[in-house]
């Protein structure tokens, strides 16, 4: 399919809020060739949201820990009360960290790519990704979590300070 240009902040388009849609095949394909692109030039990344590529699409592609995940359609069902602490980074703004708060789990209705329903119960690395994608969809970026006005950092700053290179979504 495409490799397609990753919206910086500032595009007003990160702030729309997506649609749901009835077939993401080709889209699904375009996020994971912007992905993989994305990891092989900046060496990070793990999920992406249609939206970041100027598809107002509720779909998100993901790998993590070895999996793929293709979610069309994604919505919560329940995001656990208990909370941690995070700094969050954004292929929209790959050169700032932000310290954030997010659900220590969460349980997620979808449909895949072959719009079959399923369900995902998710925990620690993978619930906070998908909470950062999820956001994505309705026009909220990382930095909006901001837990204050000292919870920003560059990466080159993280790095400088012997702090290992974050994941990256």
């Amino acid at each position: 399919m495409a490799v397609r240009r990753i919206l910086q902040l500032g595009d007003p388009l990160l702030r729309a809020v997506s649609r749901e849609v009835n077939e993401a095949s080709e889209l699904l394909q375009d996020l994971q060739d912007t992905l993989h692109a994305f990891q092989a030039s900046h060496g990070f990344g793990r999920g992406i949201s249609a939206i970041q590529i100027g598809t107002p699409a509720r779909v998100i592609y993901l790998e993590v820990e070895g999996r793929q995940y293709s979610l069309v359609n994604p919505h919560y069902e329940s995001l656990s009360a208990e909370t941690f602490l995070l700094w969050d980074d954004c292929f929209s703004f790959p050169d700032l960290m932000v310290k954030a708060r997010r659900s220590v789990s969460v349980s997620l209705a979808y449909r895949d790519e072959a719009n079959i329903p399923r369900t995902l119960q998710a925990s620690g690395v993978l619930a906070e990704l998908i909470q950062h994608e999820m956001d994505h969809l309705d026009g909220i970026l990382a930095v909006d979590r901001a837990l204050d006005r000292n919870s920003f950092m560059t990466r080159e700053e993280w790095l400088r300070q012997g702090r290992p290179q974050p994941a990256g979504y």
